[in-house]
């Protein structure tokens, strides 16, 4: 409303109360008016109380007030915009009030007007009666911003009468253009030349300045000169007729020219129209390339291509002149030069020295997005020349100097595709120095940063055996690191080397032993005892490793102990009766496990802090059995059971510990109490181990069925990992006979796949193509409208992307023409429409296929409906309402993959968590995982392994993200099937 209309509201309210006669309440003003008891008047003093302040009041607010309103400040001439986006139709101006303004208004309200008119003009309302008075009025002014709005006039106002001629008052539009390419401010002459070239279309226009556009090329100022050069270019390729010369005269031109952006505009128009004068002149500077212009320099590399697609004999010159670019100090040329090196020639020399120059751009460069970029075609080049590009291995580690992670992490990708036996062992010792450094750095990115080099590290010891030793030990140092990720890693790699390569089985437990008490990490503790557990043998390495887990657990019974140290701290501070209630655990969280299924990890701590029964004062394991993660403790038990089973001397003592850890969990020295589970793991190892003998086909599930089932689980994902691999080399190739056949030697050539042979094979096998079958297609026909009505209509809904394309069908079903026919459409939700249709005409019993375009900016449902508007017989307008079109979220989700760790953690990150109970007639609960998935669009995470076997009880984790990228969202499901 504005400060004035909320100003004349309040008067108007004013003027209702004093003028009101009512049985509660009579105005001064009412009072006097009328009879004894008065006259309502409230509803007439508060219009005339309104309309009479609401004037001045809105000329007060528009004199004094900043300049807050978009058309003004355009106007202004600080800011000038040429794209018109709005028409306020709310008070739109007659013709006769726009041809008075132009007439007898002040310059700016000539530019509001002609701004106005333009609008109009572009909306559908040309108002051809305005041309002469903006001939009359307009033209002759020598206001800038006059002078450029009316470019934009003569772009969009129609020049053409209703038989096809030009109208006769272009002829002086024409004669004030020709007086501006003359004009003596060089400015004015450049946005002149910049007009010429947006009305190329229009021949009779450009023909008669074609003599004053040619003498602009001898202008003294350069902006001149490379503007009227573009103007000629932009000529010449509508109409060759008007510039039949093209050719001798930019050859004139660049021996004449010494600025630098001319020649470059100039030598472009030279190759494009012949490129044989163009190659001539570049013969003559072969020596002066390398000291040139950036964009003269880009321009040649352009025209190297372009010239080299021909069977042309400079072909060697080209190359020496690439590899001189190599060295520019414009990192847009090198870039280039390299990307032109590669296309001209696959000399081994050629390919490396534009790998080098690559990485060497990729350092220096100081934009992310740059770095990206040409990593990608570091990549693409090495995918081509894999086994020429080794040798730059080390250069290429040099980029993980980069702070950005997503550098960091495609360098590493190329860096693992590039390493081979002959380069390993130089690019382990590098990780392995990065990997120390880490520990000395402290910045945000610093554990991300570690979590990569452990997980190449990993990828690179179990592809290359002979590496695995040098770091294995190296990587366990961080088993105490407290960052969990990290260590976890570290986890995961010790336990798949010790399990591939059994001669290293004895260094790394006994490593593994050493290390126990620097773990800080329950995860971390689980993971290292479940090694221990499987791979300790020896009689000795057992008894070491139970002294090291007597060390980490304590005094036994812990309880006994734990009660002791209390009542003794109880008598060391006052006396206290009960000193139990002094430990408290802290820190609780919920953990998914792998099956689906929940765990509570718990970090003890103690609320008083002069007292020595802390956490830190005690071993780290029986400070987490403390805290209240019991799944540790059954861990425990189930590796210390491994080891008496080979080593019965042990059992009354590992009896003893699981029995203790029992007790903690039942006591009240915990806040957390035993779960249930870990209760009952650790029962049936005391169970085990006191039947030792008499039971031996549990004695085989616990030392031999668990390490087999864990080979399966690792030969599962290299199986899966052997089967993506072949997919991606392994290409479809499926072509119709009735396919259209491309030759490439008759087809039109383009600088951008000048050699790029393998797209090329591509397409002749149809490999590249992705074929539809004929079923989906038909089932994204939406009926618009009915088979009765005037107009039938249907869409083909095509999701591309982030836009929905819609193919709309039109049928005629009546025996008239339908005239200005309109397809409107609209849209709910996050959807919206690019562009509107064009206005078409029918014939009777005629087709009409028109596309739009959509965008998408979320993942919601959203909706498309509409109308089409026509013009029946006798200039009657009708109308049909369409169908709605529903758009589903489905459409946007795809599958996805992550591993275990990254999707534990976004399912503890979620804040949400929906229980769903499915009733199905499905009797087997693979068949419904298959189902489930396929109505979702989610892939499965857990291995095919894992869900091996008959039960009646099966749990996968699943993962699909949208369209719209992680950040967006992500959806995470832990399905649970049970059958009866």
């Amino acid at each position: 409303m504005g400060v004035a209309g909320m100003s004349a509201c309040c008067f108007g309210i004013v003027g209702a109360v004093v003028g009101m006669s009512q049985v509660w309440y009579v105005g001064p003003i009412g009072k006097l008016a009328g009879a004894a008891s008065g006259a309502d008047l409230g509803f007439e003093l508060a219009a005339t109380f309104a309309a009479v302040t609401f004037p001045p009041l809105r000329w007060t607010s528009t004199s004094f007030a900043p300049d807050n309103d978009d058309d003004e400040r355009t106007m202004s001439g600080e800011t000038s915009c040429y794209t018109v986006v709005f028409e306020d139709t709310a008070e739109t101006p007659s013709t006769q009030e726009l041809r008075s303004s132009l007439e007898k208004g002040s310059d700016e309200d000539k530019l509001d007007t002609l701004r106005k008119i333009i609008v109009a003009t572009i909306n559908g309302n040309p108002q051809p009666t305005l041309l002469m008075p903006i001939i009359q009025y307009i033209m002759p002014s020598k206001h800038k911003q006059l002078k450029k709005l009316l470019h934009f006039y003569w772009e969009v106002c129609p020049k053409y009468d209703e038989n096809g001629k030009l109208k006769q008052e272009m002829i002086l539009v024409v004669n004030a253009i020709r007086n501006d390419l003359q004009h003596p401010n060089e400015y004015i002459r450049g946005a002149t030349l910049r007009f010429l070239q947006k009305i190329t279309k229009d021949i009779e226009l450009l023909e008669p300045l074609i003599p004053t556009l040619r003498t602009n090329l001898e202008h003294r100022h350069s902006y001149v000169r490379k503007a009227a050069v573009f103007a000629l270019y932009t000529v010449h390729r509508e109409h060759e007729s008007l510039v039949p010369d093209a050719a001798e005269l930019m050859q004139t031109f660049l021996a004449a020219e010494s600025d630098a952006t001319c020649k470059r505009n100039a030598f472009v128009f030279l190759a494009n129209v012949a490129m044989n004068k163009a190659v001539e002149w570049l013969r003559g500077v072969w020596d002066g390339v390398a000291s040139m212009d950036e964009g003269l320099q880009m321009a040649i590399i352009e025209v190297a291509r372009m010239d080299c697609m021909n069977d042309t004999t400079h072909k060697p010159r080209y190359i020496r002149c690439m590899f001189e670019l190599l060295n520019s100090s414009s990192h847009a040329v090198k870039y280039e030069a390299a990307t032109t090196l590669t296309t001209l020639t696959q000399n081994p020399a050629a390919v490396k020295a534009a790998a080098s120059c690559l990485v060497n751009l990729i350092i220096k460069e100081s934009d992310n997005n740059v770095k990206l970029i040409v990593l990608d075609r570091l990549d693409a080049l090495r995918s081509r020349h894999g086994a020429v590009l080794d040798g730059l291995i080390m250069d290429v580690l040099q980029v993980l100097s980069s702070a950005d992670m997503e550098v960091r992490r495609k360098a590493m990708s190329i860096v693992l595709s590039m390493t081979s036996t002959r380069n390993v062992e130089e690019v382990v010792l590098f990780l392995k120095k990065q990997l120390q450094r880490t520990q000395d750095q402290d910045y945000d990115k610093t554990p991300e940063y570690r979590q990569l080099l452990i997980q190449s590290i990993h990828v690179m010891a179990i592809k290359f055996s002979e590496v695995a030793a040098s770091v294995v030990h190296a990587l366990m140092d961080f088993l105490g690191d407290s960052n969990n990720p990290s260590a976890m890693d570290v986890v995961a790699f010790v336990r798949e080397v010790v399990e591939k390569f059994p001669s290293l089985r004895s260094p790394i437990t006994e490593k593994l032993t050493a290390t126990l008490s620097s773990i800080k990490s329950g995860k971390v503790f689980r993971g290292v005892l479940w090694i221990l557990g499987e791979y300790v043998e020896g009689v000795d390495d057992i008894e070491q490793a139970m002294v090291e887990v007597r060390a980490v657990l304590g005094e036994i019974p812990i309880l006994a102990a734990e009660m002791r140290d209390a009542e003794g701290n109880s008598i060391a501070e006052g006396g206290e009766e009960d000193g139990v209630g002094a430990a408290q655990s802290g820190g609780t969280k919920p953990k998914v496990l792998a099956d689906g299924t929940y765990a509570t990890e718990t970090a003890y701590t103690s609320s008083t802090a002069a007292t020595v029964s802390t956490t830190k004062s005690k071993p780290p394991l029986r400070a987490l059995i403390l805290g209240g993660d019991f799944f540790t403790g059954a861990v425990l038990a189930a590796a210390l059971t491994k080891l008496v089973l080979r080593a019965n001397a042990l059992r009354a003592e590992v009896m003893l510990m699981m029995t203790s850890v029992i007790r903690v969990g039942q006591s009240k020295l915990v806040t957390v109490a035993i779960d249930e589970d870990s209760n009952e793991r650790i029962l049936s190892c005391i169970q085990t181990l006191s039947e030792l003998r008499g039971n031996s086909e549990v004695n085989d599930i616990f030392l031999r069925d668990t390490r087999v089932a864990y080979g399966k689980m690792l030969g599962a994902q290299e199986k899966r990992a052997a089967e993506k691999k072949e997919a991606e080399d392994t290409r479809e190739n499926i072509v119709q006979v009735d396919d259209l056949l491309s030759f490439r030697q008759f087809s039109k050539k383009s600088a951008d796949d000048a050699f790029n042979y393998a797209d090329d094979l591509g397409k002749a096998t149809g490999a590249a193509e992705v074929h539809e079958d004929f079923i989906s297609n038909l089932s994204r026909i939406s009926q618009l409208t009915g088979f009765s009505d005037p107009i039938y209509a249907e869409a083909y809904v095509k999701m591309h992307g982030f836009d929905i394309l819609l193919d709309v069908l039109l049928v005629n079903q009546t025996s008239n023409t339908l005239q200005n026919l309109c397809l409107d459409f609209a849209t709910l939700g996050d959807l919206k429409l690019v562009e509107r249709p064009a206005v078409y005409t029918i014939a009777p019993h005629g087709f009409q296929s028109i596309k739009a375009t959509i965008k998408v900016s979320s993942t919601e449902t959203g909706v498309i409906f509409g109308s089409i508007l026509w013009e029946g017989p006798g200039l009657g307008e009708s109308c049909v309402i369409l169908n709605d079109i529903h758009i589903d979220i489905m459409d946007y989700i795809k599958p996805a993959y992550c591993n275990e760790t990254q999707f534990r953690s976004m399912w503890t990150e979620f804040e949400w968590e929906n229980r769903v109970n499915v009733s199905t007639n499905m009797s087997d609960p693979r068949d419904y995982l298959k189902h489930v998935m396929k109505s979702t669009n989610m892939s499965c995470l857990t291995p095919e392994g894992a869900m091996s076997g008959e039960c009646n009880f099966l749990s996968a984790n699943m993962y699909a993200r949208s369209l719209f990228g992680q950040s967006d969202f992500q959806f995470l499901v832990d399905t649970m099937a049970l059958t009866e």
